[in-house]
C-alpha cells in the first residue's frame, strides 16, 4: 500500500494552492457481498469514475466527501488529510471544502438563482461574495438567470446554476456525481465545453462519475474504471476505452459484438492469430496476444468498425470478409443500426446515406468486413 504525505494537516476550510491532487486509498464494507477497496491517485484535472451501476462509483465519492466513513485507509487533497484511520482523522462535511454536484441539480425552490449560488459564502466580505457569484455564473453563462427561481428555468440551466453553486466556494476538490445524465446531448456538450475551460483555469482534483463513453472521451485526462468495488482498469481514457482488456471494460466502452472464441493458430511472424468463434465454423484473425496456456478468449468488435459490402470485396487491407445475412435494421437518432446473422449475431451502424446508396433491407446477404486491430481480445 502507498503512504500517504508525512508533512500534512488535517482539514482546514480555506483553499489549497492550485494544481493539487487528489489521493484515496479506501477501505469500505457496504454488505456482506460487497467492499468498497480502491487505490488511486487523482492530479489536478478531470478524472472520470466509470462503471455500471452498482460498482462503487456514488460510494465511493461519498467517502471521498465525508458522507461514509471508511474502515480504514486515508484521503488526502494535497499536503491536506480528510480521513486517515490510523491517525484518527476524520474532517466533518462542512470544513472538507469540497464541491460536490449530484445527477438533480437540488436548488433551493424559494431561492433565486444569484441566492442559491451564494448560499455556500455566507461569513465572507459582500464584495468577495458579489465577486465570486459573478465570475461563477458568467463561466456557466446563466448571469442572465439571476433573479430568476428554479421552476422558471430548464434542466440544463438548473445543473448550469448547481454547477455553479459548487464552484463559487473555490473548492479542493469537485465530485460530480453523473451531472449530465439526465440531459439532452447538445446541452450536454455546452455545458462539458464549459467546465473543461474553468478546470483548465482553476486546475483542481475533478472527480467525474458516468457511465457515458462520449462524456469520458470528451473530459478525462485520466480514468477509473471500477467493478464490484475494485478497480479494474486505469490509465487514458482513450487507451483504456479504446483498446480494452477486460469484457466490462469493452461493454462500457460500447464494443457491441463480443465472442467466445478458440485460438486455433498463431502467426507469430504476422503478429496475429486466427480465433474461430464458439458454436460456428467462422474464424476471426485478432491481433497475436500472450495466451498464458489457455486458448480460450472473447473477442470484442465495435459495430462502428465494421464495414458492409453487397459484394464480396477483393484488393483489401482488412483480413476478415464474413457473409451474412441482414435481418433488421433500425434508426437510433442518426444512426442505422444493422441487425446481422453470420452464424452468430453481429451489429454494425452505418448511416442512413450508406443504406441507400448500397440499398439495404432486411433478408439482403452483405458481406462483413472488419480489419485485425478491429478485433479486440479480452478477458
Amino acid at each position: 500500500m502507498p503512504q500517504p504525505p508525512e508533512d500534512v494537516s488535517r482539514g482546514r476550510p480555506a483553499r489549497q494552492s492550485p494544481a493539487e491532487s487528489l489521493r484515496v486509498r479506501v477501505l469500505k464494507r457496504v454488505s456482506p457481498r460487497f467492499t468498497l477497496d480502491v487505490d488511486f491517485l487523482a492530479p489536478a484535472g478531470i478524472t472520470i469514475v466509470f462503471g455500471r451501476s452498482g460498482s462503487g462509483k456514488t460510494i465511493l465519492l461519498n467517502c471521498i466527501a465525508g458522507l461514509v466513513r471508511p474502515d480504514a485507509g486515508f484521503i488526502v487533497v494535497g499536503q491536506t488529510y480528510l480521513f486517515d484511520s490510523e491517525r484518527h482523522i476524520d474532517v466533518p462535511v462542512r470544513r472538507r471544502a469540497l464541491g460536490y454536484l449530484f445527477q438533480q441539480p437540488a436548488l433551493f425552490p424559494h431561492l433565486t438563482v444569484e441566492q442559491n449560488v451564494r448560499y455556500g459564502l455566507s461569513g465572507l466580505p459582500a464584495e468577495v461574495q458579489e465577486q465570486r457569484v459573478k465570475e461563477a455564473l458568467e463561466s456557466l453563462r446563466v448571469a442572465h438567470l439571476r433573479p430568476s427561481y428554479p421552476r422558471r428555468i430548464s434542466g440544463g440551466e438548473a445543473q448550469r446554476v448547481a454547477l455553479a453553486r459548487a464552484l463559487v466556494t473555490h473548492p479542493r476538490a469537485l465530485l460530480l456525481d453523473e451531472p449530465l445524465s439526465a440531459l439532452d446531448e447538445g446541452t450536454k456538450s455546452g455545458i462539458m465545453s464549459d467546465l473543461r475551460a474553468w478546470v483548465a483555469s482553476q486546475p483542481i482534483p475533478v472527480l467525474y462519475v458516468t457511465h457515458a463513453p462520449r462524456e469520458a472521451y470528451a473530459l478525462g485526462e485520466n480514468m477509473v474504471i471500477l467493478e464490484e468495488g475494485k478497480i479494474l482498469a486505469q490509465g487514458i481514457p482513450q487507451q483504456v476505452l479504446s483498446a480494452p482488456r477486460f469484457e466490462t471494460v469493452a461493454e462500457l466502452a460500447g464494443f457491441e459484438n463480443v465472442f467466445d472464441a478458440t485460438v486455433v493458430a498463431q502467426h507469430e511472424a504476422h503478429g496475429t492469430m486466427t480465433c474461430r468463434l464458439d458454436g460456428t465454423d467462422l474464424c476471426l484473425e485478432a491481433p497475436l496476444i500472450p495466451l498464458a496456456g489457455s486458448s480460450r478468449v472473447r473477442v470484442a468488435i465495435r459495430a462502428g468498425d465494421i464495414l458492409l459490402a453487397k459484394a464480396k470485396p477483393a484488393g483489401v487491407s482488412a483480413r476478415n470478409i464474413v457473409p451474412a445475412k441482414v435481418r433488421a435494421l433500425e434508426s437510433r437518432g442518426v444512426t442505422l443500426v444493422a441487425h446481422l446473422d453470420a452464424g452468430l449475431p453481429f451489429e454494425a451502424h452505418l448511416t442512413p446515406s450508406a443504406r441507400q446508396e448500397l440499398g439495404l433491407d432486411a433478408g439482403q446477404d452483405v458481406w462483413l468486413v472488419i480489419k485485425t486491430y478491429s478485433c479486440h481480445l479480452v478477458r
